[in-house]
């Protein structure tokens, strides 16, 4: 057992990654006050799930318009300063909006401009964060930088509802957008000593055309049928599980459980503390058999958790059943991380995690307009019983094809 928890911290004997961690770290901990905070100002400001679902909408579709060109980007241009600029705009945003919000003057659209920005930066900071890791550590020590990094932001998860709600109840959401920026530009200050570590690059920014350079990404996608079966099923997938939690949920609390806020942040803590829980149970394995079995299981596993909360009345088994998404969202994703990580060619590993990225959410923009709708017509419960079966077909079918059971 302690080399098995030693194998989980390998990783954080490499300086640099260290630093990356340690801020994002942070990062994470201030966005998890954010979302709730948003989550519950939306609710309390308009008491529509519609408008719950157009800001995901405004988030999500220009990280899907720029994905493409963020890939291509990070494979040409130094990932860690990528990152800075992302952080250091990121937290500007969030200062103007924590400041309009103690003015009284937040409405709506401001959040809609925000979510914008957020989303044009993630296309660019999501594919450098992935590709950035191999840079700074060596391979056998990829599968711990992975688990903790899923860590950090479960850990941030469990703390940060709470902490968000209790936020919340005392000061307002204007505390929770303030600590969200000031987390944004401490994560800046660990990135700035990554600017001067030399990434390995078989390509230059004048070597070939952005074109080809994204052909080539795209090729190698459709010539891994593990990949492109998995980023389709993903991309209807998502809808089901993350329009349920992102949308519903705060609406389920309300509605069905007759909870409050605080409800709200165990719920979202108790998902986070089951990826965690999740992650240290897989990072124990330093090469898991059979992944593509194991990580489509995980996935019917949500599938029923998902339905089964939408058929509980009490706030603890809704809890625990968040939990057990927790625990197969961290087997399937840390599996899929490692697998980008080991079997993609690292100079295309910015263009493959940005068509990844883009695939797997190309449909939510529709999605989140839909179940916000379905919400406010149907009710919360019904919306997450509908996902959680769809989610569970969805990743059966993946099953029944030969390159997912057979990937080892």
């Amino acid at each position: 057992m302690n080399n098995s928890i030693k194998s989980v911290f390998r990783s954080l004997t490499h300086r640099f990654f260290t630093l990356l961690w340690s801020g994002q770290t942070i990062s994470r901990l201030g966005d998890s006050l954010y979302r709730i905070a948003l989550a519950w100002w939306v609710l309390e400001k308009t008491g529509s799930a519609a408008i719950m679902g157009t800001v995901l909408i405004f988030s999500t579709v220009p990280m899907l318009l720029f994905l493409l060109i963020g890939g291509v980007v990070v494979d040409r241009f130094n990932r860690a300063r990528l990152m800075l600029a992302s952080d250091l705009l990121r937290g500007i945003v969030v200062v103007i909006v924590a400041g309009l919000a103690v003015s009284q003057q937040l409405e709506v659209w401001h959040i809609f401009l925000a979510s914008t920005i957020f989303g044009i930066v993630d296309a660019f900071f999501q594919p450098a964060y992935t590709s950035i890791v191999p840079d700074l550590t060596p391979s056998e020590a990829l599968p711990s930088a992975n688990s903790m990094t899923s860590l950090s932001g479960q850990a941030a998860g469990i703390i940060g509802p709470a902490l968000g709600a209790s936020l919340i109840a005392l000061g307002g959401t204007p505390v929770a957008f303030m600590l969200d920026a000031l987390s944004f530009f401490i994560s800046a200050a660990c990135l700035i000593p990554l600017l001067k570590v030399p990434a390995p690059r078989s390509v230059s920014p004048g070597s070939s055309s952005m074109m080809r350079d994204l052909r080539e990404g795209i090729g190698t996608v459709f010539g891994s049928p593990w990949l492109w079966i998995t980023i389709v099923t993903a991309a209807l997938g998502n809808i089901c599980t993350s329009g349920s939690i992102g949308i519903a949920l705060p609406f389920l609390v309300k509605g069905r459980l007759h909870g409050d806020v605080h409800s709200l942040g165990w719920i979202y803590s108790a998902l986070a503390l089951g990826t965690a829980l999740g992650t240290i149970w897989l990072s124990r394995y330093t090469r898991l058999r059979r992944r593509g079995l194991v990580a489509y299981s995980a996935w019917v596993f949500a599938g029923l958790m998902i339905a089964v909360m939408g058929l509980s009345s009490s706030v603890l088994l809704v809890a625990f059943a968040a939990m057990a998404i927790g625990v197969s969202f961290a087997i399937f994703g840390l599996i899929w991380t490692n697998s980008l990580q080991e079997l993609v060619p690292h100079e295309q590993l910015g263009r493959v995690s940005s068509i990844d990225f883009l695939g797997s959410f190309a449909l939510m923009p529709i999605g989140f307009g839909v179940v916000g709708w379905a919400t406010d017509q149907l009710g919360a419960p019904l919306i997450f019983v509908i996902g959680g079966v769809l989610t569970v077909g969805l990743a059966t079918l993946g099953l029944t094809h030969p390159a997912i059971r057979n990937l080892d």
